[in-house]
């Protein structure tokens, strides 16, 4: 199928591995120019060389103010339009809720929800002049909560409302706002817990991962691949009457409305 995005401009945040990396080379291979956005340069410069079409690398802090507005000014500058906003970026801390500080809370809000806000917001005005799109990669945790999972919980259901917000207003104003709520993918994050989880449990990876992913009520996890398929299908045209969908590909872990 032609997604019809050959050409376009995308910003991605988290660009430089797991989930944003691949959505990276994923539009990339649809012909779209990419803006890639994350803290470490070396990675960011590893996958701009991998890519075959033109791209752009912002090695920024997102929980800085003023990166957002820096980064979409550069990505207008250099390819003159935005066409797809990726808000991939933020990690938040796991833990028990009693130990939590008010640092690790302000931090978990700081990049992931206000990072996505302000870069929505700094590159509205470029989605609208080219009927563009936005794609907000949120996490099932806002759906369910989790005794551990408390800050990334309560920053996935505000994205999730911020998602529908921006729908609200994307009507009058022609931008498409979509996200997409993963669950277990992959990652090296997810690698660093089955890791515990098998040292913990002196079994080696391969068991500790069909037992994650059995407490879990799936059949596997998920590839990081398979994220970034969902993304350049729903920026794309063929996908144009979807229009605030908050899509779950968690492999079924997710069983409430």
């Amino acid at each position: 199928m032609d997604l019809k995005l050959s050409g376009k401009v995308a910003i991605v945040t988290g660009a430089s591995r797991g989930i944003g990396r691949a959505i990276a080379q994923t539009l990339a291979a649809e012909g779209m120019k990419i803006v890639a956005v994350a803290r470490s340069k070396d990675q960011l410069d590893d996958l701009a060389a991998s890519l075959k079409t033109d791209s752009l690398v912002q090695a920024v802090d997102l929980r800085n103010r003023e990166s957002a507005a820096a980064v979409v000014a550069a990505a207008s500058a250099s390819f003159g339009a935005i066409d797809l906003l990726v808000n991939n970026a933020g990690a938040t801390k796991r833990g028990d809720f009693f130990e939590l500080t008010d640092a690790d809370w302000d931090d978990g809000f700081a990049l992931k929800f206000f990072g996505a806000m302000r870069l929505s917001r700094a590159a509205w005005p470029h989605l609208q002049a080219s009927r563009g799109a936005i794609v907000n990669i949120i996490g099932i945790g806002g759906r369910t909560g989790s005794a551990d999972f408390a800050i990334g919980g309560s920053v996935n259901a505000a994205c999730r409302l911020l998602t529908k917000a921006l729908a609200d207003r994307g009507v009058r104003d022609g931008v498409r706002v979509n996200a997409i709520n993963p669950g277990s993918i992959k990652t090296e994050r997810l690698d660093i817990r089955l890791k515990s989880f098998a040292e913990e449990h002196g079994i080696d990876i391969a068991d500790a991962e069909r037992q994650m992913a059995k407490s879990s009520g799936v059949g596997r996890f998920g590839q990081p691949s398979e994220i970034a398929a969902a993304v350049a299908f729903l920026a794309s045209p063929q996908c144009g009457f979807c229009h605030g969908a908050l899509l779950d590909i968690d492999g079924g872990q997710t069983r409430t409305l």
